[in-house]
């Protein structure tokens, strides 16, 4: 038997690590259940610093998690991480599960760990991240590290949910060419060149430097540093800690005030969208959207028109363009 949202929200603000899992899990399936469940832990949230780490694939940021989750243990912080994997092909679930990697603190009760499938969403994080994160937070988690699946340079979704971005780049991938393109190397607050005994690792450092100075100068706003690590060793690690926290006490005043609002807007968009499909989804299921998809085929009608007509039915609007 399903545990009422309201008992399971009450489990999951007292700390049982059962019914955060559980949380999780409401959330990731959606629905009314999901949307009862966050409608109640939304308000006790806002407290816990979110931490993105991304960066392409192998370039050691769940080792780079791991060796930041036992620096912040040392000083006594409680930590959940959220760690997106590519789907199964086969059962949408996650692929990698980033949980073995950090095994080493699966009996410590501080640690909370989840891995989530992306199931087809684009941006390097899973639809349900978000409500991950707010379930965590209302848990009690002083950090929550959200770490990426690793998709490449556009995966800067991570931004609008996290107060401080980690980017982690790697001698010998390219990234000396990839230093100079936009995209994710534009929302990264920490620049974090892991496997730094490699020999190409100063010429990395180098050219994100280069690239950093082209911005435009603002005393007042954050410098991302480039900080040298060694993940496995644990090389570096505090130092990337550190630069963490001066970038959130950085943002304590009217920044951190702006990114906040640009991230609500950002998910207040996502939610309406969502909400929007779920309506249409169900007022037009049967004949109408048959007819939709069939007029569509025969090119009657373009994709476009075809969805104005559908949320006109299911709102009881007039479809168009305005005017």
């Amino acid at each position: 038997m399903a545990t009422p949202p309201a008992d399971l929200a009450e489990r999951v603000r007292a700390g049982d690590v059962r019914a955060v899992a559980r949380a999780i899990s409401v959330a990731e399936r959606g629905g009314p259940d999901a949307r009862a469940l966050i409608a109640r832990l939304y308000p006790h949230g806002g407290r816990a610093l979110v931490v993105g780490i991304t960066g392409a694939p192998g370039s050691g940021k769940s080792t780079l998690v791991d060796r930041l989750v036992g620096v912040l243990r040392a000083a006594q912080a409680t930590v959940a991480v959220v760690a997106i994997d590519p789907s199964s092909p086969f059962t949408g679930g996650a692929v990698l599960g980033d949980r073995i990697r950090m095994g080493g603190h699966a009996r410590d009760e501080g640690v909370f760990i989840r891995s989530m499938a992306t199931r087809g969403h684009l941006g390097g994080l899973s639809s349900a991240t978000a409500d991950a994160v707010t379930i965590l937070d209302a848990a009690g988690r002083d950090v929550i590290v959200v770490e990426t699946v690793g998709v490449g340079q556009d995966e800067v979704e991570v931004m609008r949910l996290a107060a401080v971005t980690v980017l982690v780049l790697v001698p010998g991938m390219g990234d000396e060419v990839q230093a100079l393109k936009a995209g994710v190397m534009e929302i990264a607050d920490v620049f974090v060149v892991n496997k730094a005994d490699r020999p190409e690792a100063d010429r990395v450092v180098a050219a994100v430097e280069s690239t950093l100075a082209l911005r435009p100068a603002d005393a007042s706003a954050w410098t991302p540093p480039v900080l040298k690590t060694e993940a496995t060793g644990g090389v570096g690690v505090d130092a990337v800690w550190q630069a963490i926290g001066r970038c959130r006490d950085q943002r304590a005043g009217g920044d951190r005030e702006t990114r906040s609002r640009a991230q609500v807007e950002s998910r207040l968009r996502e939610a309406v969208a969502r909400l929007a499909g779920e309506q249409v989804a169900m007022r037009s299921a049967g004949a109408g959207w048959a007819c939709a998809v069939t007029e569509v085929m025969a090119r009657r009608i373009d994709p476009d028109a075809a969805a104005g007509q559908l949320l006109a039915q299911a709102f009881g609007a007039k479809s168009g363009s305005g005017g």
